[in-house]
């Protein structure tokens, strides 16, 4: 049963400053670790926060733990920045959530 435990899973370089802010911190080399290290996860934290990249190569698994109370899937902007897939997940889950989109627009 998940807990109040948050992780981040990512580039190390890009995910080491959430270990200050209390998450767990996962770096991985390669994406296909990536798969792995969520699916482990997936049983202690209640949210884990990925990094873009790493959410478009495992947009399978991720939509799987959609229709599960837990744990919330979060995408996050890499060290590079947001490519604006993350924003456009939560968009999405918001919008099936309530019926209505709620994103601004920017001008």
């Amino acid at each position: 049963m998940p807990n109040d435990r948050v992780a981040v899973v990512g580039d190390k370089n890009a995910i080491s400053a959430f270990k200050a802010l209390g998450a767990d911190v996962y770096g991985v080399k390669e994406f296909s670790e990536a798969e792995g290290v969520i699916k482990k996860l997936a049983r202690d934290y209640s949210v884990i926060f990925v990094t873009e990249d790493i959410a478009k190569a495992h947009r399978e698994l991720i939509n799987r733990y959609k229709a599960r109370p837990y744990p919330a899937v979060i995408p996050i902007p890499t060290a590079a920045g947001s490519d604006g897939y993350g924003m456009a997940a939560i968009n999405e889950n918001v919008e099936k959530a309530i019926g209505s989109s709620i994103t601004l627009d920017e001008e």
